[in-house]
C-alpha cells in the first residue's frame, strides 16, 4: 500500500495509466522547469505556472518533472503518452494540483478519482448567433 502524500512537503497522489503515482516537485525539479519555461527565478516560475495558460507540452514537463521527484524513472516520451482520467481535463486538475501544493496555496486536494469539471462549451446554442 502507497503511503498517503504530504502535502506540506508538496506531494500530491495522481491516477496515470491505471496507476497512483506519488508527485512531487522537489528544488531540481524546480530549477529545471525555471530553465525550460525561461524563467527568471521561482516568483516568474509560479506566475507562469499559476496563470492557467500552459501547452501540452508544458502540462507534460510538469508532470514529469513532479513524477520525477516523486521518485519514479520516467522518460518525458513516457510521460507523453500517459492517460489520465478525465482526458485533458483531468491531467490540467492534476498539474493545478501539484502547482497548489508545491507554491503552498490553501485548499482541499484534488481528488484522483473525482469526476472532471465540465468544459465550457464555446460555441452558442443551436439557433443563436
Amino acid at each position: 500500500m502507497q503511503p498517503a502524500p504530504n502535502r506540506h512537503r508538496g506531494e500530491i497522489v495522481a491516477e496515470l495509466d491505471g496507476r497512483r503515482w506519488t508527485l512531487c516537485l522537489t528544488l531540481g525539479a524546480l530549477a529545471d522547469l525555471e530553465a525550460s519555461f525561461g524563467a527568471a527565478d521561482l516568483a516568474d516560475l509560479a506566475a507562469r505556472l499559476g496563470s492557467g495558460h500552459l501547452g501540452a507540452g508544458q502540462m507534460a514537463a510538469i508532470l514529469a518533472a513532479g513524477l520525477r521527484g516523486g521518485g519514479h524513472e520516467v522518460s518525458d516520451a513516457e510521460v507523453a503518452r500517459m492517460h489520465c482520467p478525465g482526458g485533458l481535463a483531468g491531467l490540467a486538475r492534476v498539474v493545478a494540483d501539484l502547482v497548489a501544493a508545491t507554491f503552498g496555496a490553501d485548499g482541499p486536494p484534488v481528488q484522483p478519482d473525482a469526476p472532471p469539471d465540465p468544459l465550457p462549451n464555446p460555441l452558442p446554442p443551436r439557433g443563436e448567433g
